[in-house]
């Protein structure tokens, strides 16, 4: 064999090792060897091709003609939000639902209400977009308004026409779960070794879908069931109407879908379900409830991420007993003290679980728990198990749980607030788990979105000391050649994990708000605050006016506080400007609005007979107001219903316009 044989076979060896591990690295997601391994193997291809350049390969790893492997996912905007179920637990939780709904919409009952309920797939959210009945677009939810392009990824799913019949609208968002049934699930992972196969069938089809080369996705026999449509130029009276519609253009809606009339009804189908449900050909996590009206839906709007006219109750909770064999302490980004109970390993739904938490002190002595003692164990849904009641007294005397006197990392004093249970640590900037908690929260999927960086790579980087507040995550760069021989690491993982960050950058207001881990401001508080000041340094200077805070409509005294004291800091001060230098920070303008009350100031005082107080306010909301909670020179209009108060003699007072119910009604349909 002379020189160029040689040179040539280890080409194909090459090119063959490379194509397996790229294989492992993005299609498993299981690596069997490290990036360095990796590396080695591409600059020894590439030094051999640039060498032998007559020698190189079709197939060469360098080769990307006729390629249908992509370098990564383009993002894609969804021209409506994309939203998710509030969860529900139990019956009462339907009740609650029902009654909230009523009341919202100044109902006595809900008589006006139909119902329609179906499986709750434990899948993937896809959302199709058909112009003119044409395919034009696959995305998958992302943070609601961007996702992934995965258009070309679907194409092979047979329940997906790429063309609709006719009747079709000129536009629509069709909405679904892309799923592998457990059969299918079952035969791939048989295919696979034990370390690369899929966990369940949601991560499997997870795994399948979002596949940089298509060809791995179409050979995967993936299936699709809408559940949902968004933005369409047609419209439909109910769901039922919509789902008869999709039948019609080859798309099957779930065959379990079922129309309830009551509560009862729905009650009673669900018990339907949970009964059958390990006969059902697919994974479901519970039952979705939707009320059919399209009109209803549209009156009852949305809360934060949640439609109000939509719950998910999700299947009874798991339980198992199991022994306490000690207790460890857990200290969150804000200071809260968790004891988190090490449990003797049980089987809990198909995981192996082995910690639990027991909530606070306060719980502990109100369940007379201690370590050796057997107790039940509940776990629902995606929750964190924790520990219910004390079946089985074993404790010794000497095993009572007791509240630590001083913060386990950090070893500073620890206080109770009069108002909570939970114990704090006080050193809120020295200590490091509270240190690491507000890293992990910034970078996490609903603040920064930063993939490849959960909590086990940013407790690695900053204990080993690459990062130590927020704003360190982006001069990671510089440490490149050290990070890149850690365990774990390489130069192919850093490099996404930059990419990563960098497309991070360009946040929106809420976002970021909600990034810096305020107590109190949640996504929905955090989106409040951005609707109402718009930009970030207006959002800054309001710390400083209590009264302008108070008057923010929907945002409570805790969360009031909590806002002033956060920047009554210099540090969080410092730690902005410093993340002002990175971050190019927006604000998601709603669409313009041409009504009477667009962009005007409006606050409600006194009972409304055809619509609730809150359902006026969301529905001047959805015409571009801005709603206060007390009148002040910038109040633009008081709408003022029976047994109006006090409020009427400071309006008119301030000269400010007074409507009645009648005059805002008419008013606000302009």
């Amino acid at each position: 064999m002379d020189k160029e044989d040689i040179i040539l076979k280890r080409l194909e060896e090459l090119a063959d090792l490379i194509k397996k591990h790229n294989y492992n690295y993005h299609t498993l997601d299981s690596p069997k060897i490290t990036d360095q391994e990796f590396d080695k193997l591409v600059k020894e291809n590439d030094v051999l091709e640039k060498k032998y350049p007559s020698l190189i390969l079709k197939e060469s790893p360098n080769n990307k003609y006729g390629s249908k492997i992509k370098d990564n996912f383009k993002k894609i905007q969804h021209d409506s939000q994309m939203y998710s179920l509030a969860n529900a637990f139990d019956n009462n939780d339907i009740i609650e639902f029902i009654k909230r709904s009523v009341k919202f919409l100044n109902l006595v009952n809900d008589d006006d209400f139909q119902y329609i309920c179906e499986p709750k797939i434990d899948g993937l959210s896809l959302n199709l977009v058909y112009k003119n009945g044409k395919l034009v677009s696959a995305g998958t939810r992302g943070d609601g308004f961007i996702g992934e392009d995965v258009t070309e990824n679907i194409l092979n799913i047979k329940n997906i026409p790429s063309i609709l019949k006719k009747d079709f609208p000129d536009f629509i968002e069709i909405r679904g779960e892309v799923f592998l049934n457990k059969k299918d699930f079952e035969k791939l992972n048989s295919k696979l070794e034990n370390k690369s196969k899929f966990a369940n069938p949601r991560n499997a089809a997870a795994g399948s879908l979002r596949q940089l080369d298509t060809s791995i996705s179409h050979s995967r026999p993936l299936k699709f069931i809408p559940h949902g449509i968004g933005n369409c130029s047609d419209k439909f009276d109910k769901i039922e109407d919509y789902y008869n519609q999709l039948k019609n253009w080859d798309i099957t809606p779930n065959n379990l879908s079922k129309k309830c009339y009551s509560v009862e009804d729905i009650i009673k189908y669900y018990n339907q379900i949970d009964q059958k449900r390990s006969g059902i050909d697919y994974d479901i996590d519970g039952l979705v409830i939707k009320i059919n009206s399209f009109k209803i839906q549209e009156r009852l709007g949305y809360v934060g991420k949640n439609p109000r006219w939509a719950i998910a109750l999700k299947f009874s909770a798991e339980k198992a007993n199991t022994i306490i064999q000690t207790v460890d302490y857990q200290v969150g980004r804000t200071g809260a003290i968790t004891p988190v109970a090490r449990l003797q390993p049980v089987n809990l739904g198909g995981v192996i679980i082995s910690n639990a938490s027991l909530h606070n002190f306060d719980e502990i002595n109100k369940k007379n728990i201690n370590v050796l003692d057997l107790v039940e164990i509940e776990r629902a849904g995606d929750v964190i198990p924790y520990v219910t009641r004390l079946v089985k007294k074993n404790s010794k005397i000497n095993s009572k749980i007791k509240p630590p006197r001083n913060c386990p990392i950090c070893k500073s004093n620890v206080l109770k607030e009069n108002d909570e249970a939970i114990l704090r640590c006080t050193n809120t900037y020295g200590c490091n788990s509270q240190k690491i908690g507000r890293i992990i929260h910034f970078v996490s999927k609903k603040s920064l979105n930063i993939d490849g960086f959960g909590e086990k790579q940013v407790k690695q980087l900053f204990n080993l000391k690459y990062i130590d507040k927020v704003e360190d995550i982006f001069k990671l760069e510089k440490f490149e050649s050290e990070i890149i021989m850690l365990d774990g690491w390489g130069k192919l993982s850093f490099s996404k994990l930059i990419n990563s960050i960098n497309n991070s950058k360009k946040i929106s207001l809420d976002k970021f708000i909600y990034s810096l881990g305020i107590r109190f401001i949640g996504e929905v508080n955090a989106e409040i605050l951005a609707n109402e000041f718009k930009e970030l340094d207006m959002f800054i200077s309001s710390s400083n006016n209590q009264s302008m805070l108070e008057n923010i409509d929907g945002l409570g005294p805790k969360a009031i506080s909590s806002v002033i004291d956060f920047f009554s800091k210099d540090i969080n001060k410092k730690t902005i400007a410093n993340l002002k230098n990175y971050l190019f920070i927006t604000y998601k303008e709603n669409k313009e609005f041409d009504n009477f009350f667009s962009n005007k100031h409006l606050v409600f005082t006194g009972s409304l007979s055809k619509l609730s107080r809150d359902e006026a306010k969301y529905l001047a909301k959805t015409k571009g107001a801005k709603i206060l909670s007390s009148i002040s020179k910038k109040t633009d209009f008081l709408i003022a219903g029976e047994k109006a108060g006090s409020k009427i003699d400071k309006a008119t007072k301030l000269g400010i316009k007074i409507l009645n119910e009648k005059d805002f009604l008419q008013k606000i349909n302009q």
